[in-house]
């Protein structure tokens, strides 16, 4: 039998343990774009009946019920997002970022990072957002001090409590968000890794020995920020929709993914569904566990009533809008982002189409669309303008230009040249055919090109249709901005394509080949 004395010392070994351990549990969404109502499986908006009917996934109403349940159950739960939050629906195009600051407030996040699409409509529109939020929105890889509406609230990392331990936490945002978005020039963004570096310093001097990274910077990078960095415990992860499993075949790598002892996370977007991660630290802050993985927002969790009053309330000023039927798809329409981002995709061809018809009449010979303007996909049957205004949400117009040969081939290069990181601005076009080699050195990847059957002239000046976002640089496309005859201030890009859908009567999907992707 174990003497008194003894005992003692097994209850004081186990005391230590267990003041030693600590458990923290990170809730997680990313990439919401704006979907407060429930989405079909092509992430687009799911109507009513299919959603009594079980087919949909995700909306604020289930998030709220899972969020609460799950901070009942965990074990010093927190409530973070990684990033993009706007733009994507007809909601956003209304109320701008207030809607998603009332639901945020209301789901009871407790912290944030700015993604690029938060900068969409300036830095004005980001400033409402944060002054209407109950939580800290961060950014630690930008100099915001030139910019009079952010220099003095858009903080680079912050440090919250639970159960009387210090969470630092950091926000990234991509380093290229000057040319994915309109932050204005006041903004400059620097790399990710010293940034955040910088801010992990600054906590630990504090004594805070917890550090999550809330990063809308995409998978590849947070995986490089974690090899390059110390003291990094977590990456929350946004910006790539990337889909992170450990029994789930089509994932992108297992959840958390591990970078020597930091756990990488993300929940793919959309509010399909919500990351739950529990980490276990030992009292120097070290990662000694971490577990969890994505619950998907189906059918089986109940839609929280007043948050789904709300969303219909809200949803009654886009009613007419967005329940116009424009048009008819004789099958689905593909706007997957993968496949969007790598190579010719259906609603590429449709969009692109679209844009070149519009304009042939004017000498415009080709069509160059951002394969990340396309944000969703379209099932077959009537087409409402809601459903357009779904896969093209940024009020882009339609822009026309001239520029030689030589400049679009610079321009294809650019579509291609982030090609391995799922980039947004690879390249859909019409009136045009080209070959792409991704294991070519970047500026070497694109050849074969060719315009209404013909080789690309170097030295002739071909008409080109695109959207206002591109002609003016966005996406790396600096080469258009000092093109000849550019007119920014055409119809909505939404508008045109939905308009061409209803030219052509019931619309087919197809690809034909105008993209070429794969080893010479």
């Amino acid at each position: 039998m174990l003497t008194r004395l003894a005992l003692a010392g097994v209850f004081a070994a186990a005391a230590g343990m267990a003041q030693a351990d600590y458990v923290l549990t990170i809730l997680h969404t990313n990439d919401f774009h704006a979907r407060f109502e429930p989405i079909n499986k092509y992430d687009s908006t799911c109507g009513e009946e299919d959603n009594q009917a079980g087919e949909c996934f995700g909306g604020s109403a289930r998030l709220a019920t899972a969020i609460a349940e799950l901070k009942a159950e965990a074990v010093n739960p927190i409530l973070v997002d990684g990033g993009d939050q706007f733009q994507g629906t007809l909601f956003y195009t209304y109320y701008k970022g207030q809607l998603a600051a009332e639901m945020m407030n209301r789901l009871g996040y407790d912290a944030m990072t700015v993604g690029n699409h938060e900068f969409d409509d300036g830095p004005e529109v980001l400033r409402g957002f944060m002054n209407a939020v109950k939580f800290p929105v961060l950014m630690s890889n930008a100099d915001v001090s030139g910019e009079p509406l952010l220099a003095d609230v858009l903080m680079k990392s912050t440090v919250i409590e639970r159960e009387g331990e210090k969470l630092g936490l950091i926000g990234l945002t991509p380093q290229d968000t000057d040319e994915l978005a309109s932050p204005g020039p006041n903004i400059i963004f620097t790399p990710p890794a010293d940034a955040v570096q910088a801010e992990v310093d600054k906590l630990e001097e504090q004594g805070v020995n917890k550090i999550i990274v809330l990063s809308h910077s995409g998978y590849r990078v947070d995986l490089q920020v974690a090899e390059a960095t110390t003291g990094v415990d977590v990456i929350v992860g946004g910006h790539s929709n990337t889909f992170l499993a450990n029994d789930d075949a089509s994932a992108a790598g297992p959840y958390p993914t591990m970078v020597g002892d930091t756990a990488v996370v993300q929940a793919y977007a959309y509010g399909k569904y919500l990351g739950e991660l529990v980490v276990t630290f030992d009292d120097a802050g070290k990662v000694v566990e971490a577990s969890g993985g994505p619950r998907l927002m189906d059918a089986g969790v109940t839609e929280d009533e007043g948050v789904k009053a709300r969303i219909t309330e809200a949803a009654q000023p886009l009613e007419e809008i967005r329940n116009e039927v424009v048009a008819e798809a004789a099958a689905p329409i593909g706007g997957d982002r993968v496949n969007c981002r790598t190579g010719e995709c259906e609603m590429g061809n449709l969009v692109a189409d679209a844009m070149l018809d519009r304009v042939k009449g004017q000498g415009i010979e080709v069509a160059f669309m951002n394969g990340g303007g396309v944000r969703a996909s379209i099932d077959a049957g009537p087409i409402t303008m809601g459903e357009v205004l779904t896969v093209l949400p940024f009020q882009n117009t339609l822009s026309t230009f001239r520029v030689t040969g030589s400049v679009l081939k610079e321009a294809l290069e650019n579509g291609v040249s982030q090609f391995e990181e799922g980039a947004g601005r690879f390249p859909q076009v019409a009136g045009m055919s080209f070959a792409v080699d991704p294991t070519k050195p970047v500026g070497e990847r694109i050849s074969d090109v060719m315009v209404g059957g013909a080789a690309l002239d170097p030295e002739k000046l071909y008409g080109v249709a695109s959207n206002n976002y591109i002609r003016n640089g966005g996406d790396g496309y600096a080469m258009f901005v000092d093109a000849q005859d550019a007119y920014d201030f055409g119809p909505d890009v939404a508008n045109v394509t939905a308009e061409y859908l209803a030219k052509v009567g019931p619309y087919t999907a197809y690809t034909d080949g105008r993209i070429k992707v794969g080893m010479e």
